[in-house]
């Protein structure tokens, strides 16, 4: 398949990642013709999400970011549906967006990619769960890879293209093409590493911020000004930990401890009590 050829985008999970990621390539990749489908075996989650699409884009008009006209063209463009398996079959590049669950995302793999075409382009928004455990249950996984946004997807610039070793060169070269034409910046990471590139070094230092926040060093306020002043950080780290989620920042930790056995990845026992008790952040108020 070459890069224009590349037309309709699949993104199955219509929590908030995947709502950003398609409204962000329904806005961004309209200069390139991309039909977006945004698809959930959920209906509350398909009603949710429409009714999000609604409000962001007419909080867009408002504040005077798009025209009527624009907004108009993005939602003749973006179709939200509970039809994942039909949706699956007729996209050109599918990016998996549901729950952070092996089990779960082994399961949809095997099943979507016997619906799909053999040039499909498959891949998985997770960012900590790398594409090679999900190649042996996917057909033509030299078509599989991750293509990990960051939260919020339509603020963000840069999307990691992670390559397993069964991806082929022509999977990574058009991921890279979409993601530019979708306003992001990407960077391709070569070999699958626990964390990939941003998170590697960003979940560490939340972590470590978390431990001198439990230690009585300094209160929160303290530790992210310290941050942001001494290092020029735009938000402070358990700032950052909270904005992220952190229930996603302990499953990220605890896959670094687990597949490197370093100390230095341990999560902070606070953290593991706050995500116990459902304190995740900015996502439960």
């Amino acid at each position: 398949m070459r890069a224009e050829e590349l037309k309709t985008i699949v993104v199955i999970g219509a929590g908030i990642m995947g709502q950003q990621i398609a409204m962000n390539t329904a806005i961004k990749g309209r200069a390139s013709g991309y039909q977006v489908i945004l698809c959930d075996s959920f209906p509350a989650a398909v009603e949710k999400a429409q009714t999000w699409a609604d409000k962001y884009l007419a909080g867009r008009v408002a504040k005077g970011r798009l025209t009527q006209e624009q907004v108009d063209d993005v939602k003749a463009n973006l179709t939200i549906t509970g039809d994942v398996d039909g949706s699956a079959a007729k996209g050109d590049l599918v990016i998996e967006a549901i729950i952070e669950k092996l089990d779960v995302k082994r399961e949809l793999f095997e099943r979507i990619s016997r619906l799909c075409r053999p040039d499909t382009v498959l891949a998985t928004n997770s960012s900590n769960i790398v594409s090679s455990k999900l190649a042996d249950v996917t057909e033509h996984p030299e078509r599989l890879m991750n293509i990990h946004y960051f939260n919020p997807a339509l603020v963000m610039e840069l999307v990691e293209l992670v390559r397993g070793p069964h991806t082929g060169d022509e999977a990574v070269e058009l991921a890279r093409t979409f993601a530019i034409n979708t306003g992001k910046s990407p960077i391709v990471l070569n070999k699958e590493i626990a964390g990939f590139v941003a998170n590697r070094i960003l979940i560490p230092m939340i972590n470590e911020a978390a431990f001198i926040k439990m230690e009585g060093v300094s209160d929160i306020a303290g530790i992210d000004t310290a941050m942001k002043l001494g290092a020029n950080h735009p938000m402070g780290p358990l700032e950052l930990g909270d904005f992220i989620g952190l229930d996603i920042c302990l499953a990220i930790m605890d896959v670094l401890y687990k597949e490197t056995g370093d100390s230095k990845y341990r999560a902070c026992p606070l953290i593991r009590k706050m995500v116990r008790g459902g304190n995740l952040g900015c996502k439960t108020g």
